[in-house]
Formats: structure tokens, sequence, C-alpha cells
């Protein structure tokens, strides 16, 4: 059985130390003292470890079931998501409006962690209505705001987002899914979609579904494609809920993992829809939820790796098996805890470095997207774009690496379902796969982001890490063991950007035979950029007396191994980067 502990003490570190949110100018920011975000971590905390957690492994073991054409959620669900709604926590960085609570979405990040990291499967469920809440916030008319919002924020009803179709993955331009003129202001959408998560359940009385669909007059391609909104019953004029739509599950999908979560197959058979947005405008409402989608995932990503390692450090000091070479540890026992063995440590090593990195990552972008949203700050706006296929594909494969690795701890025990951990590996196997392939992400960050307003955004972020690198100088322990590392790495960074500019125009695939290598390039700095900051903070606390001593060491002792270890892989990426298409390319299709 897996257990969960709430890391609250790093989030704290985070948003006080590094972030220093109450120091900042985003408004909203200066209501972020320490008691107060202790306060809502603690309570997250306590609604992550005693409520979630325990539900996970049911979750697993029961998944859905479609019944008479609804899907019943497994054991504990119901109540523990009418406990979340009860709470708040679906509207805590909503707009008060329409009953959120306003705080901002850093917070939304740091619960959502501990939310994800207890149950994923389950946290799915108000994700994805965060996501139609931010789509119908952004692009819904005045009524339909009034229509919907209150309700998402509520955990009244539901959301959903309605992309893939059978024949069409990534490439939505080819979508079949048809939107026809009704007459009276509203459109009948017919045609199936497939993957849809928390397409149907048991949780909430209405499910909001956001599909997107084309109607007569568009262009070809995604030129011609909108945006509907679909809500599984109709809503009344005053709100009530009224008849069933013409809509239904086809099917649950039978997955390797998220069974808590209903993966459903969604007919629309002349189903009532409302244009959100405008017409044949679908894509720029329908990336408002995917880009916070893919945020969210790459949250997903790094928070299963939490819960993973988590169990493998409990069970790594408790498992007694052979003796530590170097002269026994304990002598009272059998054997020594695994622990002592230097793999073992390197591998939970591993674990700890990249996850503290990509906690620190993850709260960097909430805080870019609060200044994007907060302040209308344009250059903020632009690096957290740049950011997203980074944080979502660099995340999601570490996390799902780092959860093999805890897995791989307990040996043989790691494999056999009734210990848990594997529910993990398969859980988080996912998170490279859905709101964009991986791969999918890399092309996107090579082929448009980088170039994206002049390149203006990555420039940008090559002169933070430089001014970051000039002002630290002078700490000489700082210098060795932080910033020459992220120093050259920066360097190969900068380098393989370089060479897509002078090979991409001529030979296309010279670059994108490099994306995924350039994606997990970008990863490993950013990561070391947030090292880098996470050991100045620990080191000035720690020469002013303040804080948890043990702690700040820890993080610096960590901190080291992450730029020693991990940090070394950019010029791995770079070397097979600057090696071109010809090696990737050159083989037959008749060779495979």
């Amino acid at each position: 059985m897996t257990t969960y502990t709430p890391p609250i003490e790093d989030m704290q570190f985070l948003l006080h130390e590094v972030l220093k949110v109450t120091e900042s100018d985003v408004p909203g920011y200066d209501e972020l003292d320490r008691d107060s975000t202790a306060a809502i971590l603690e309570e997250a905390g306590k609604l992550a470890s005693e409520v979630l957690a325990p539900l996970n492994a049911v979750g697993d073991r029961e998944g859905c079931r479609l019944e008479n054409g609804v899907v019943i959620t497994p054991t504990g669900f119901k109540a523990a998501y009418d406990q979340m709604a009860a709470g708040g926590w679906m509207g805590l960085d909503c707009d008060p409006e329409y009953g959120g609570q306003g705080m901002p979405y850093v917070m939304n990040s740091a619960t959502g962690e501990m939310f994800v990291a207890a149950n994923m499967a389950f946290n799915m469920y108000q994700g994805l209505t965060h996501g139609a809440y931010s789509a119908i916030h952004t692009h819904g008319s005045a009524e339909q705001k009034q229509t919907y919002l209150p309700k998402l924020v509520s955990g009244e009803w539901t959301g959903t987002m309605n992309l893939t179709e059978p024949h069409a993955g990534t490439d939505l331009g080819i979508m079949r899914t048809r939107a026809e003129p009704a007459g009276d202001g509203s459109y009948s959408i017919t045609g199936t979609k497939i993957f849809i998560s928390a397409g149907d359940h048991d949780l909430s009385q209405n499910v909001i579904h956001l599909v997107l669909a084309k109607a007569p007059g568009g262009g070809a391609g995604t030129k011609g494609v909108s945006l509907f909104i679909v809500p599984k019953f109709l809503v009344n004029e005053d709100g009530s809920l009224g008849a069933r739509n013409s809509l239904s599950v086809g099917k649950l999908e039978e997955k390797m993992g998220i069974h808590g979560n209903a993966t459903c197959v969604m007919n629309y058979d002349g189903a009532k829809g409302w244009l959100i947005g405008d017409l044949h405008k679908g894509m720029r409402a329908m990336f408002t939820m995917m880009n916070e989608a893919r945020l969210g995932v790459g949250l997903q990503g790094y928070a299963q790796a939490v819960a993973a390692y988590e169990n493998a450090l409990t069970y790594a000091k408790e498992r007694l098996q052979g003796r530590d070479v170097t002269g026994v540890k304990n002598p009272e026992g059998p054997a020594d805890p695994i622990i002592v063995h230097p793999d073992i440590r390197r591998s939970l090593m591993d674990q700890k470095s990249f996850i503290e990195g990509a906690r620190a990552f993850t709260f960097w972008g909430a805080h870019l997207i609060d200044r994007s949203k907060r302040l209308d700050d344009q250059d903020a706006e632009g690096l957290i774009s740049l950011m997203t296929p980074v944080l979502k594909a660099f995340q999601t494969d570490k996390g799902f690496e780092m959860a093999v690795q805890a897995q791989q701890i307990f040996g043989g025990h790691g494999y056999i379902e009734e210990v848990g951990v594997s529910q993990f590996v398969r859980d988080a196997r996912i998170t490279m796969i859905y709101e964009g392939a991986n791969g999918v992400q890399a092309l996107d960050l090579v082929g448009r982001k980088l170039a994206q307003d002049g390149g203006k955004h990555v420039m940008a972020f090559f002169d933070m890490v430089k001014t970051f690198l000039k002002e630290n100088e002078g700490d000489a322990e700082l210098k060795a063991g932080f910033l020459d590392p992220l120093k050259a790495a920066s360097k190969d960074l900068q380098s393989a950007g370089m060479f897509f500019m002078e090979n991409g125009m001529k030979n296309p695939n010279a670059a994108l035979s490099g994306s995924n290598d350039f994606v997990h390039l970008f990863g490993h700095v950013c990561l070391g950029l947030m090292w880098a900051r996470m050991a100045k903070t620990a080191k000035e606390l720690l020469a002013a007396g303040n804080g948890n001593a043990d702690f700040l060491n820890a993080k610096i002792a960590t901190g080291r191994y992450y730029m020693a270890r991990q940090l070394p892989a950019t010029g791995m990426h770079l070397a097979r980067i600057t090696s071109g298409a010809e090696p990737v390319m050159t083989l037959d299709v008749a060779g495979f």
C-alpha cells in the first residue's frame, strides 16, 4: 500500500525564499504571506494524503464502468469529489465574479501537485473542468459566462475538451465532426470523438463538452474549425437542467493506467451546441485549454515521480539486503538497508534532484503566467509560451523515467501490483502522449517557438542566464559547483540553436531530427538555472543563520548532484543534434 506525504517545506521555500512572492509586483502576491500559504498548503495536503491517496489504488483496481449509458466511477470517488468541491478547491484561482477565490495561479500549481501526486486519475476530473472554465472565461459571451462558469467553479458541473477523432489525432484539420446551423442560434453537432478524458461520470450534475467541429463556409484544414459548447443536459433559461442532449458514450477505453478516470468514446448525433468565440476560429479558443492542459501535464509528469520517489525512499531505508562495502551500518540486523549501496543512492539522487528542480521550474512557469495575466506582461507571456513545450515534454519524459527508477528500487516487489508502485509508472506513461505527444512538443519548440517574435524570447532566456552568471561570479563556491556547469550547458543550448539556424532552412530534416534532443537539452538548462538559484538562496539563508539548516544543506548537496551528474547530458544532446539528419534519414524505408 503506497502513501503520500506533501512536500510543504519545499513548496514554502520556493514561494517565499526563491520566488519571494510577497515582494513581487504581481497583484495578489502581497496576500501570499507565509501563514496564509502554509494554511492553504496544509489543508490541501490533508485532503491529498488522507482522502485522495487512499483512493488511488481503489481507482486503479476498480476502474470505471459503463452501465445503461452512464459511467460509474470507483468507490469513494463521489464522496471525495463532493469534499473537494465543498472546500472550494476547484475554484482556487478562478474569477471571484463567478464564485472563485481569485488566488494566483502559482497556488493552483502548488495544490495541484499535491492532488496529482496523491491521485492523478481523480484529479483529472477537476483539471479538465478548469480548462473548460478558462476557455469560456476567455472566449465566451457574457451570457455563456453567466450560464456556465459559476457551476464549473463550484464543481456542480464539470468540463471536457473534445479534439481527437478515430482517424485524426494531432492533425485536427482532417476532422469529420460537423456543425450545422439549426436556425435558432444553436448548431447541430454530429460526429465521434475518442480519448475524451472525464467524458462522462457520476460525480457532477452535468458535463459541459467543448467540441471542435467544422461548420459550413470554413476553409480547408484547421482554418475551418470552430469550437462549440455542447452540454450533456441542456440548460434552461433559469439555469436549471433540461432534457438530455443527443450525445452518448460509445464505450470506455481499457487503458494501461489512469483507470480511475473515464476515457470515453463520445458520439454526437445532432446534439445541440453553441458557438464559443468566432466562427472558424475554434483553434484559438481551444488552444486556451490546450496550453493550460500542457502545463498541467508537465506538472503531472513530475508529480507522479514525487509519489513514486517517496515510496521508494521509504523502502530503501527499510529493506535489508547486503552489507555496506565500507563497513557494516546495521550491526544488530542480518543486513544493511539498501540505501547504503551507491547504486541505490545514485537512483534516489537522480529522482530527488529531478523532482525538486522540476518543482522549481513549474512554480516559476506559474509565476510567469501570473505576470502575464495579472500585469499583461507580454515578455512573461512570450517566455511561458516558449517554455510550455519544454515543461510538458521534458518533465513528462523524465518524470516517467524517474517513476521507473523508483520501481526498480523495489526489485521484484516493484513488479507486483499489490505493492502499488507500478501504478505510478503506468499512470505516468500517458503524460508523454496526451495533450500533444512529446515528439510534437519538440517539433513545436524547434519549428515555431524558437523563432517566435523574431527569436526575442529565447534570447531573453539566454540573457537571463548570462545576467545571473555575471551577478554571482564573485562567489567562488557557487561558481565552481553551479555557475560553471550552468555556463557550459547554456553554451551547448546556444550552439544547438545556431546549428538549427545555419542548417534548418536548407535542410529542415537537419533541425527536426534533433528536435527531441533539443527539448531535453533545453529542459536540463532550465533545471540547471533553477538549481543555481535555489543553491544561491540556500547559501544566503545559511550565512544569515535563517531557516532549517538540515533542509538547506540537503538542498545544496542535491543541487550539486544535478549539476555534476545530470546537467552534463547537454553535451550528449548537442552531439546528437549536430550529427544532423543523415544518421536518422539515410536508411531507406524498405530497410526497416
